[in-house]
């Protein structure tokens, strides 16, 4: 073996602070000379230099993210005060037409005089034309001039311009208020049955017109004009009677416009709403109410009447009626396995009597009949326990868990129910009056899409919803395609918020992971040659995405209806999630326990097809013959095809936001 001289080190250490290249000899010698003296070899300092820059240059780097949509400060529909001074004042009188005088070039030459004169006819005299007499309404606006109402906008609007048009009295007749006002007044009175808020509708009522009375006292005192006094009694009874019409319209449109619509705008509550607010055409409204013949039925109408709609107001009803039922108490945190025993079992035993179906408590009477009280969980009550979960859509496991607790304790109170129940009055209002005959519902608290076709439900699975810090939107709309072995389009949320750090780390690892890397124009790009924080903002446009195969994310296939959420439904690889009660759990899309059954479905065809336009491996896709509704809702109550209607968790809180708005919308029309 060479010796190293000092002179050659002497000259390696000179070269190297200097700077300049050093040969193959000279770092042989120098990584001889550090593995007889220890320390890291140059190389090494030269790869933890670059490394620690680059980390440098990382800190550097703003950070970028992304964000999801947000909730908002929920700021309620425009009240306003109206003046309506405008209508004290009658529209200026137009000149009656009256019978035209021929023009003289066109007169008519009368008989010769016999001093042969020529004469012409005269113009026939005018006729006066007499005005009909006042309406009681007319009469009564002038008592208007100073009358202010608070009604909303698009309510105020609409009386105005009725009343300008229309000027009689729909609620007021012979001086007195109409049966058809009591009507309504009577259905605005127990408006709550609809889920709607009484007081935003309330009018009060006129007093009875009191008779005439003459002051009694000293005969030699001066008595006031009878005359006067049936004047000024008039007077009184005009003005509160054309007020009372102004406020008892006000109301009715107001609940008309509720009813319709809904209270609260869905799209003022978070990014995550997206439905298009139905427009209410008041004034056509108003003349429906002013001919109706059965006011009653008319303002009933306006509510949603779709079976959804009565079944949930027929559980309202039932709620209310009720009231607090009685309520069994499970010790929280309890967890029971089969084959254990807990002292809880009772409790849970009395529970199972009081919650389950009649149906089940008669398959299982010699069970519940033989139970002693013991806290051993025994093979037959397991089953029992069994056939409850599964009767309350659970996994039927057998473990007693935190779900099947709240299940036994009857999820909730009635007056959460009342609640939940009418929330889901109110998103209904949201939505199209009529879902349609073929439709998919997907209801994101219940975790669940069902298919319908004759408006019956036909096929109905389990689903993986968005997490909570990536939420399935609120919207509807058309599936359009199925697309078989498809390709994953990684969105661009994930590309920064999740692969950035990666990219970071390791440049090339979406190439090594199999993901296509291609830019604006589709040239085939390696990830490593790609400036991510510029695609991160926005600057460098790239797009990124999984190739068709069993590690695709979106499996097998995918159901599209184009939305500007990029939401669809789809396959995935990840099976064992639909085990789970909670399922909260994917980036926004639906994940589809049965995709092969709703891609047959909404296509109209069988699972057989399916299965062969799969089999084939290539990225395709069918387009449907005609396009199908698709709702992705969020009801927390929700009617079963029976009219049953079963209870879900808040999975994103937006029950709580949507009674902050409820709430505001109170405040704001009754300051």
């Amino acid at each position: 073996m060479a010796l190293v001289t000092p002179s050659k080190i002497s000259m390696a250490g000179l070269i190297l602070a200097s700077g300049f290249m050093v040969s193959p000899v000279e770092v042989q010698a120098q990584s001889f000379f550090e593995r007889l003296f220890g320390g890291p070899s140059y190389e090494e300092r030269r790869r933890m230099r670059e490394e620690e820059l680059r980390r440098e240059r990382e800190r550097a780097r703003p950070k970028v993210r992304i964000s999801s949509p947000r909730y908002y400060t929920y700021r309620p529909d425009a009240v306003k005060t109206y003046k309506l001074a405008t209508l004290a004042v009658p529209p200026a009188p137009q000149t009656a037409q009256t019978a035209q005088t021929p023009p003289a070039s066109s007169s008519v030459p009368a008989t010769a005089p016999a001093d042969g004169s020529a004469q012409t006819a005269s113009a026939p005299a005018t006729a006066p034309v007499t005005a009909p007499p006042p309406t009681a309404f007319e009469e009564a606006r002038i008592y208007l001039k100073s009358f202010k109402l608070r009604m909303p906008r698009e309510v105020g609007k609409a009386l105005i311009a009725h009343y300008a048009q229309h000027p009689e009295f729909i609620w007021v007749k012979d001086g007195k208020v109409d049966v058809k006002a009591r009507s309504a007044m009577a259905l605005l009175q127990h408006v709550d049955r609809f889920g709607l808020v009484p007081s935003d509708y309330q009018v009060a009522l006129p007093a009875p017109e009191a008779p005439l009375q003459m002051a009694q006292g000293d005969a030699d005192a001066e008595q006031p004009d009878p005359a006067e006094m049936a004047r000024l009694a008039k007077e009184a009874r005009q003005k509160e009677l054309v007020t009372f019409e102004m406020a008892m319209s006000a109301r009715v449109l107001t609940y008309v416009l509720d009813a319709t619509r809904g209270r609260i705008d869905p799209n003022r509550l978070s990014g995550y709403h997206d439905l298009p607010r139905r427009k209410v055409d008041l004034k056509a409204a108003m003349q429906e109410i002013e001919t109706s013949d059965d006011i009653a039925k008319y303002l009933t109408g306006r509510q949603p009447q779709s079976w959804q709609f009565k079944a949930l107001e027929a559980e309202l009803a039932r709620l209310v009626s009720e009231g607090e039922g009685p309520h069994i108490e499970i010790a929280p945190g309890t967890l029971l396995k089969p084959g254990r025993s807990n002292p809880e079992l009772a409790n849970i035993m009395a529970a199972i009597k009081l919650r389950a179906s009649e149906a089940l408590r008669e398959k299982h009477a010699a069970v519940l009949a033989a139970y002693a009280g013991t806290p051993d969980y025994t093979p037959e009550i397991v089953q029992l326990v069994r056939d409850f979960q599964r009767e309350n859509k659970l996994g039927a496991d057998g473990i007693i868990g935190r779900r099947t607790i709240a299940a036994l304790m009857g999820g909730d109170t009635n007056a959460s129910k009342i609640r939940k129940v009418k929330f889901a009055m109110e998103r209904l209002r949201w939505l199209p009056r009529e879902f349609g005959q073929r439709y998919v519902f997907i209801n994101q608290p219940a975790y669940r899409a069902t298919y319908f076709n004759n408006g019956k439900p036909e096929l109905s699975m389990r689903v993986v919803v968005g997490k909570k810090t990536n939420q399935t939107s609120f919207f509807y709309d058309e599936i359009e395609t199925v697309e078989f072995n498809p390709y994953w389009g990684v969105p661009l949320s994930i590309i920064v918020n999740e692969m950035l750090p990666k990219l970071s780390a390791d440049p090339s690892y979406l190439d090594r992971i199999g993901y296509e890397v291609t830019t604006a124009r589709g040239k085939r790009v390696s990830s490593s040659s790609v400036d991510w924080y510029g695609v991160a903002s926005r600057n460098v446009p790239i797009n990124v995405r999984q190739l068709p195969g069993r590690k695709n994310a979106l499996g097998e296939l995918k159901i599209l209806f184009p939305n500007k959420h990029a939401i669809y439904m789809h396959d995935t690889p990840s099976k064992s999630l639909f085990k789970r009660d909670r399922r909260a759990l994917s980036h926004g899309c639906i994940r589809l326990q049965d995709p092969r059954g709703m891609a047959a479905a909404v296509l109209g065809t069988s699972k057989e097809y399916i299965a062969s336009r799969i089999a084939g491996g290539r990225n395709d896709k069918d387009t449907l013959n005609e396009k199908i509704p698709v709702y992705v809702s969020y009801f927390t109550a929700w009617p079963e095809a029976d009219g049953s209607v079963k209870y879900f968790d808040d999975v994103y809180d937006r029950d709580k936001r949507l009674g902050m708005a409820m709430k505001g919308t109170t405040r704001a029309r009754q300051s």
